[in-house]
């Protein structure tokens, strides 16, 4: 009996191993918003869902770094799901104050952009299975406002 049962267990483990899951990856990274506060950074993700229906997301949740130091961290609310089937372009807002843009002055003022490593954390609700995180890493630079972008906010 028990030899049975070890065979009913492997036989689903191999097929949650082979099961698709979702698949996302980071578009691009483009400022939005410069406030008195901080500067605002859009991060657009893209997540194709391979099931026919939608998906909720439970949490979106990223660190943004710099040279090894986090200039930024959060989580999204309310993400929204999944469609079907499709692929979901998701828009997660990194805000970044601007005390920390000033202690990262040495890379900036090579170049005027900030050197990154963004990983986000997508959390979607799947029936039957419960929770699976969807871990996502990009690496790029990303351009701080000129004094013209400022006064034209």
């Amino acid at each position: 009996m028990s030899h049975l049962l070890d065979k009913a267990k492997n036989y689903v483990s191999e097929k949650l191993a082979e099961m698709k899951k979702p698949e996302a990856e980071v578009l691009d990274v483009d400022l939005t918003d410069v406030s008195r506060s901080c500067i605002t950074y859009d991060a657009k993700v893209s997540v194709t869902n391979p099931y026919s229906t939608s998906v909720p997301i439970c949490d979106i949740t990223y660190c943004l770094k710099s040279n090894n130091r986090e200039i930024a961290s959060g989580t999204v609310p309310d993400p929204g799901s999944l469609k079907g089937n499709d692929t979901t372009l998701l828009n997660v807002g990194l805000k970044v104050p601007h005390s920390v843009l000033l202690s990262l002055a040495r890379d900036i003022g090579a170049d005027w952009d900030i050197d990154y490593d963004l990983a986000i954390v997508l959390i979607v609700d799947l029936p039957i299975f419960g929770n699976i995180s969807i871990p996502i890493n990009s690496k790029g630079e990303i351009k701080l406002p000129t004094v013209s972008d400022l006064w034209s906010k």
